[in-house]
């Protein structure tokens, strides 16, 4: 299930001229640290696949983005300090050692994380991160893995939910990060913030 598109959120056309292509997670990510790391802009991005392509109601083989009936949106880009350097990600941040035991702590941007819609009430055009705090019990854990795919699995007296646009957050130990699915170290304490508007994607 993708998200609702506000009516006054974004405008109609296509790719415009100097536009790349992103077809997955990984490009996207590499066009936007690359970008963001050499102080250049970054580049209006049609995408063609992906958890943010997922959560904006993206069609697979649609072609859409080059005809003047594409959507084009703005859209807000994560941003977090881990271990002394800026990051970034489009979809979201999981840190986590599993899914099946031990604290799991996300920050959405994007409401899809591969064929599970894990932040279903996330909108990439809010200002706002979904924050999703939980360490449940086995059992209770595999019953709201079950429901993942639905986006059922919240509310849940498990799993905490904030939305903000800011947040500091600390572990007990050192805890494996993901961005937009790619493991990128381990911290102990993460601060994480949102960059509205950040980018312009094509759909």
């Amino acid at each position: 299930m993708s998200i609702e598109r506000r009516r006054d959120w974004g405008t109609r056309g296509a790719l415009p001229e100097g536009g790349v292509v992103a077809s997955s997670n990984a490009e996207l990510l590499d066009l936007v640290t690359s970008h963001r790391r050499s102080g250049t802009p970054i580049p209006p991005v049609a995408l063609t696949g992906g958890d943010l392509w997922r959560t904006l109601g993206g069609v697979p083989g649609s072609t859409r983005w080059q005809t003047d009936d594409a959507q084009r949106l703005p859209v807000d880009l994560g941003a977090v300090l881990l271990d002394g350097r800026l990051h970034w990600f489009c979809a979201h941040l999981v840190a986590r050692r599993s899914w099946l035991r031990g604290r799991i702590w996300v920050a959405s941007n994007a409401g899809h994380l591969g064929t599970w819609n894990l932040a279903p009430r996330s909108h990439p055009g809010d200002g706002l991160l979904d924050l999703l705090d939980a360490d449940p019990p086995l059992g209770q854990r595999l019953a709201a893995r079950r429901r993942l795919p639905a986006g059922t699995h919240i509310p849940h007296p498990g799993i905490v939910e904030r939305r903000t646009g800011a947040e500091q957050v600390e572990f007990e130990g050192a805890t494996p990060i993901w961005l937009d699915g790619r493991r990128v170290g381990q911290a102990r304490r993460l601060s994480v913030r949102l960059e509205e508007d950040a980018l312009l994607v094509v759909i």
